[in-house]
């Protein structure tokens, strides 16, 4: 293979080669062919052990990010009764939830530029320097504020995460590990609330973010020494200051119209439609400055082509349809089955935790079959006839409802593995921090937008003069059981939907050849 043909390929994992392509090569000067052949950094093959000590530090530093999106919410009436500030609660969990949807794209792009070593570094000293301002916390404001502060750092986890994960491990046998990052998922989801309400009720509340710091530090000594013989794909390059902060400013801005739409404020009200005016401009300005920029922020080729943007089509369908779902389930468990709060906890289970079994099938069938995303198109397929059932059957009874509700979500985890590998797959090498990012970001705001979208929903079956929220017991207004049935068909029918939609998109990505062995991967505790 000729130096030029070597260039080529670098650009991604088995490309095929044009005339065209090479001829486009073979007219650049010598001294830049030679750049793009020569290698990053030739370093020997990691050993087993050398990959399952960065799996193993890659889950617990995913499992911080996690565990700080779920750990404060039963904690927040006793913080809110310390400060005595009840009315700013709620910008305990927005704070955070804002801050990390804008910087996910900015930290994958970091990554293919500055490396994932040091961007992890960032995030992770990001995160514990707010998890210690919140602990120090003298009154809300400054709460707030190092939530937003731990925000910046937990948002820049998890796509780079998931690039080092392709770094260390083939496409084919990528999928598989998608089972055991959701798993981390999972546990944050179900023992945060619990290990929230045993600080704040048997310690202090600022034990929440204490223990993020010794967690922190063991997760930077595993990780930091390992990643130093991880394959280095990165290229530096220029940073495009002005297209990330229009990204990411457009973002906010938008997030900030989903979160107070409807409830806050009404939609059609000046400040929304304002905000949204504001956020549909900084989008069209970063668009405009994209298409202009040398290297921008965040190139909009990336965003086409036949695998990315069906694959981010349907991740954030099936995002969007489980936390949608999550969110105002509770609601229904406690008005229609009479469940108190913790049980309306408890029978989320079957929505957030099952999931994980339809990751690990799809990961397995990702390291053996050559058409691997048939069992993401019958995954979801089966996902949207539970959620159409849903609709129809209502009420059933709970034992019911939660075996719908579990194969709803066997279908809808086998979403996640192929589209992160598909997407991840399709890119070149040095942008795959860039697109994981973008999927992050996309994903988070299809579940901000899904949220709103399932509260306007209920809001106009149920009538604007409730309240969406769990305490509808003491409300002015209570919600009839009979009424709450017919308000959630509607939900049901719209995540039935949003299911039938990512089948679709799944049907239409491009189901390229993974790079890798076809067989089984590495298991995390075994040779």
């Amino acid at each position: 293979m000729t130096k030029i043909e070597r260039a080529c390929r670098s650009t991604a994992d088995d490309l095929p080669l044009s005339d065209e392509m090479v001829a486009e090569l073979s007219s650049l000067p010598t001294e830049v062919i030679d750049v793009i052949d020569a290698p990053a950094a030739v370093k020997p093959p990691l050993t087993q052990t050398e990959v399952r000590t960065i799996l193993v530090s890659l889950l617990l530093t995913m499992f911080l990010a996690a565990l700080d999106q779920t750990i404060v919410a039963t904690a927040l009436p006793t913080i809110g009764r310390q400060f005595g500030d009840v009315s700013n609660l709620s910008w305990v969990i927005t704070a955070y939830l804002l801050a990390s949807t804008a910087v996910a794209p900015v930290f994958g792009t970091l990554s293919d530029i500055y490396g994932r070593r040091s961007t992890i570094a960032v995030a992770l000293a990001l995160f514990m320097a707010g998890s210690a301002m919140c602990a120090l916390a003298p009154n809300m404001l400054v709460l707030i504020l190092g939530r937003g502060l731990q925000g910046l750092g937990g948002g820049g986890i998890l796509p780079i995460v998931q690039t080092v994960i392709s770094d260390v491990v083939t496409p084919r046998e990528r999928g598989q590990y998608q089972a055991y990052f959701s798993g981390v998922w999972v546990a944050a989801g179900i023992g945060g609330p619990i290990l929230g309400g045993v600080f704040a009720e048997h310690l202090h509340w600022s034990m929440i973010f204490w223990i993020n710091l010794p967690l922190g530090i063991v997760a930077l000594a595993l990780l930091l020494p390992q990643m130093k013989k991880i394959p280095v794909f990165h290229r530096r390059r220029k940073v495009d200051w002005l297209g990330g902060i229009l990204l990411m400013a457009s973002a906010l801005v938008f997030m900030l119209v989903l979160t107070w739409g409807g409830t806050k404020f009404a939609w059609a009200s000046p400040t929304i439609v304002a905000m949204t005016g504001a956020a549909a401009v900084m989008g069209f300005a970063f668009i405009w400055h994209a298409l202009r920029a040398d290297e921008p922020f965040l190139p909009l080729q990336l965003m086409s082509g036949s695998v990315v943007p069906f694959a981010m089509a349907a991740g954030g369908c099936a995002m969007g349809a489980m936390i949608g779902l999550t969110v105002h389930l509770p609601l229904y468990y406690e008005v229609v089955y009479g469940l108190t709060a913790s049980e309306a906890g408890l029978a989320l289970i079957p929505i957030a935790a099952v999931s994980v079994l339809g990751a690990a099938i799809a990961g397995r069938t990702m390291t053996r079959a050559m058409h691997y995303k048939r069992v993401a198109i019958i995954g979801t397929a089966c996902s949207a006839m539970m959620g159409l059932g849903l609709a129809l059957a209502t009420p059933l009874p709970l034992w019911g409802l939660l075996t719908m509700l579990a194969i709803f979500s066997v279908g809808l985890g086998t979403t996640f593995p192929v589209t992160v590998v598909s997407i991840q797959n399709a890119v070149a090498r040095a942008q795959v921090g860039t697109a994981t990012g973008a999927m992050n970001f996309f994903r988070a705001l299809m579940a901000s937008f899904t949220v709103a979208a399932f509260t306007t929903v209920l809001l106009m079956a149920l009538g604007t003069g409730i309240t969406i929220s769990g305490d509808h017991a003491g409300s002015a207004h209570p919600i009839a059981a009979a009424d709450m049935v017919h308000a959630f068909r509607y939900v049901f029918g719209a995540a039935a939907v949003m299911l039938a939609l990512a089948a679709f998109f799944i049907s239409l990505m491009e189901e390229r050849t993974l790079a890798g062995p076809a067989k089984a991967g590495p298991s995390l505790v075994s040779e």
